[in-house]
């Protein structure tokens, strides 16, 4: 009798441990579900919308992640661990691998940093002394670049926001400077103007602000020409291509040489 209600209570228990990590997946799994579907609703009401996208971003991984832990707190706290106990297992555990991964809040504090100052927001474009791209999305802990080649590029944001960061899109307009080489028999005048008259045809050239070209340096083998236009930033690499080949075309037509590099060799008898 003893040894079969030994066994009745074991089952029992056996049965409502099991109802309970049945309820605490449904916890999880129903939670999870709703955490995603408030991201959602929060992501298409229209004052967050009206937020700069990476602060968007940021947010809304922040609340995803503190959402997900308070799902996490309510399973457990469904099979029994009271609430008290699971916020100071959870408040020690938090510390303990606060510690241990120090870097990780690190790069939350750095990711802090860089929503507050603003060096840069998504969709422009930034080199740092190692890596450069467009700015494709930021979290708490990582800033994403996507490159001109279409590689991701995922930088820790502690580090980045202890870096230099370079900004090309964070003016609307930017100056873009060309040399150019002729050979030493050019005429100076000719090869300015032929220059000035190929910057000023240009359609992505800004015609109110400088347009300069000028003799700059003695190169080696060949005279240096020095071109200076302003651009509306979006068209930087579009005018620069043009140039490049606009003005090899001129010369061309205008019989102005390129030279190759050359060496006069001496031979002595």
């Amino acid at each position: 009798m003893i040894l079969e209600k030994a066994v009745e209570k074991i089952l029992e228990g056996l049965v409502e441990l099991g109802f309970r990590l049945i309820g605490l997946i449904l916890i999880l799994i129903i939670g999870f579900r709703i955490v995603k579907f408030l991201i959602k609703i929060l992501n298409r009401s229209k004052g967050f919308n009206r937020l700069e996208k990476s602060v968007r971003t940021f947010i809304t991984s922040f609340i995803s992640i503190v959402l997900k832990i308070l799902v996490f707190i309510t399973a457990f706290a469904y099979i029994g661990i009271p609430m008290t106990s699971m916020l100071t297992v959870f408040g020690s555990v938090t510390l303990a691998i606060g510690l241990a991964v120090q870097g990780g809040l690190t790069n939350m504090v750095g990711g802090l940093l860089l929503l507050i100052f603003k060096p840069f927001k998504i969709g422009d474009y930034i080199e740092t002394h190692t890596d450069s791209g467009t700015v494709d999305e930021m979290t708490i802990f990582y800033t994403i670049l996507k490159t001109e080649d279409n590689k991701k590029i995922v930088i820790p944001n502690g580090p980045l926001s202890n870096e230099t960061i370079i900004n090309y899109s964070s003016q609307t307009k930017r100056r873009l400077d060309l040399d150019f080489s002729v050979s030493y028999d050019s005429d100076i005048e000719k090869v300015k103007q032929v220059l000035l008259d190929t910057l000023k045809n240009e359609d992505l050239v800004l015609k109110e602000d400088e347009i300069f070209a000028r003799l700059s340096n003695h190169g080696e083998h060949a005279l240096i020409f020095t071109t200076r236009v302003w651009v509306k930033t979006d068209d930087y690499g579009d005018l620069k291509y043009n140039l490049e080949e606009n003005i090899k075309k001129a010369f061309d037509k205008n019989g102005i040489k390129i030279p190759y590099p050359q060496m006069d060799i001496h031979l002595e008898k």
